[in-house]
This record gives structure tokens, sequence and C-alpha cells, in this order.
């Protein structure tokens, strides 16, 4: 099969489309032939030797998490898939998705949405579970509250912002003058433009702050956090480990950070609200596989609005 390989750390030119062997299905596993994946930050920062003390030193390595595609056969213990299935979902760190076949375990995956092509539903696994995770468990998010989202207009921002409004809240999105309308588009109730105004030295308070793009800190954010407001972030700074550990026996505002954990469910839950009409995707850009590095390079300028799609060749 063809995929996108990397045999070494480095910058978007270390990825290679070639072929490789395709991956033999385990008892609880299914084949999937990926029609689409897309890009998340943690791809490039993992390209990049950022995380090389968990994902080491050995090569070759397929990256990418999320895919949307057709199950083409099932290991002997996989009870809920069946082949011909369309299926969406994402792959155990530190990827795979970046091919033509990946063989996932079932327990990650769920159908896909009926009303999305394969590269919208591509676009949602990873971004919607750390969006609904971050909210719902982290933030125990309640309706009737206050939420602003830090980076509303990011591939985790636009999933936060209307997981967020379907829950029953009031939210703040914070982002760029360009991409105020997105944002509204979403839902949000309020929108900041950060160019022009810093949400921390507003007057509104907020029973979450959710920094989806990781830029800010609970230190900053305490003023504008209700006394019992939980500040949560995608980024586990130094500062934010130590002020997650320390709020967490301490009565008042808490610090909190998200490690996605991928899981049908969650995918069902989103599913249900994508099949509603209450979540829609927002596509910057779709690249070919083979331009990978192209979308990389892109995804790491911090320009993109929303997500940015590939298309794997069938």
């Amino acid at each position: 099969m063809k995929a996108a390989v990397i045999h070494r750390y480095g910058s978007p030119e270390v990825l290679q489309y070639e072929d490789v062997e395709q991956p033999q299905v385990k008892s609880h596993q299914l084949l999937v032939k990926i029609h689409a994946t897309s890009v998340n930050p943690i791809d490039w920062k993992t390209r990049q030797g950022a995380l090389k003390l968990i994902t080491g030193n050995k090569f070759p390595k397929i990256l990418g998490f999320d895919i949307s595609g057709e199950v083409m056969a099932v290991g002997a213990n996989v009870t809920r898939f069946s082949p011909g299935d369309a299926v969406y979902g994402s792959t155990i760190f530190p990827g795979g998705s970046y091919a033509e076949f990946a063989a996932v375990p079932e327990k990650i995956v769920a159908l896909k949405p009926t009303n999305l092509t394969h590269e919208e539903a591509a676009t949602i696994p990873l971004a919607g579970l750390t969006a609904l995770q971050a909210l719902r468990d982290q933030g125990n998010i309640q309706s009737g509250q206050t939420v602003l989202i830090n980076g509303a207009s990011g591939g985790v921002g636009i999933f936060a912002v209307q997981i967020a409004k379907a829950l029953g809240t009031e939210v703040t999105g914070v982002c760029s003058t360009k991409n105020l309308d997105v944002v509204k588009s979403l839902g949000a109730d309020r929108v900041i433009d950060y160019t022009q105004e810093d949400f921390t030295e507003d007057t509104a308070q907020y029973d979450i702050i959710f920094d989806a793009v990781g830029k800010r800190s609970l230190s900053n954010c305490k003023r504008v956090l209700k006394p019992n407001g939980i500040y949560i972030t995608t980024l586990p700074t130094p500062e934010v480990l130590v002020q997650s550990v320390l709020t967490a026996f301490l009565p008042g505002k808490k610090a909190k950070f998200l490690f996605e954990q991928p899981n049908t469910q969650d995918l069902i839950y989103l599913k249900e609200l994508i099949e509603a009409g209450k979540i829609r995707t927002v596509i910057d850009r779709t690249y070919p596989l083979q331009e990978l590095a192209a979308a990389h390079a892109y995804s790491a300028s911090e320009r993109a609005v929303g997500k940015i799609a590939i298309a794997v060749a069938s």
C-alpha cells in the first residue's frame, strides 16, 4: 500500500510517499481502507521530534490519527462491524492514518455520520473528542454556565464552541479579526477579537475557560474565572502540571489539562450531534496524501481556519 512515511525527524520534507507493507489485522481489529484523514498539530510536532521521548527513534513511522473509510476485513473477535461498513475514528498513538489502510481496534471507531463525506468525517475524531472530553469530563460543563473558548476558530475550537452551545451554555469565542464571522456562524453568543482586546482584561467572568490553543495559563485567566471556575488547556506545560496538582486539593479555581482518549461511545455521541445538525465541521483546505508535506507546513503556520483534510487515493 501507499503511505506517507518518515525515516527521521525533521522538516515537512522528511515525509516520503512510498510503498509499505499493508497491516495485518489482529483479533480485535478492523482493517479500514482509508478514504480520508486530517492534520492535527500533534502530527507535525511528532514529525519535528518534539515528542521523541515518547515516540522513540525507531523508524520508519507512519503518523496521523484521524480516519474515515470502509471496513475491508474484521478480526475474529470483532462483533460490532462488518466488511462494507463506513466508519470514522482514530488510530492509537503515535498514529498510522497517513496511509491507504490501517488496522484499528474495534473499541475506538464508530459508524460514520451519514450526512458527512469521508473528508468531512475525517476532520472530526481527534479534535472533536478533545473538545468534548475537555468540556464534559474536565470542565463538568452544565447548562446555563458561561464558557470561553480561546482559539475558537482552530481545529479543536470550532467543535468546542458548538459542543458548548449544544449543551446549553453561553459561549464566548476568542479569535482573530478575519475569523469573527466564522465563529459567530458556529453559534458563539459573543466573539472577542484578540488583536483588539485581551479577554483576561475583560469585565466578564466565566465558569469554564478552555484554552484550545495552549496560549494562556491559569495565572493569566484567574481574574476572569468565577470563584469555582475551571481553566482547561490542551498543552500540559510544567506550570499547568503544577497548578493542576495544587488546585486539585484546594477549594476554588481549578487548572486541568486533557489527553484525548479515543473511544466508540464518544464518537457515537458526536455522530448524533452531527446528524441532528448541532455540529458541523469547517475545512480550510484539502490536500491529497502525496502533498502531505505542504499540508503540515500550512498547519504549522497557524493560519488555518478549522481543519485541514487529507484525501487518500483509492
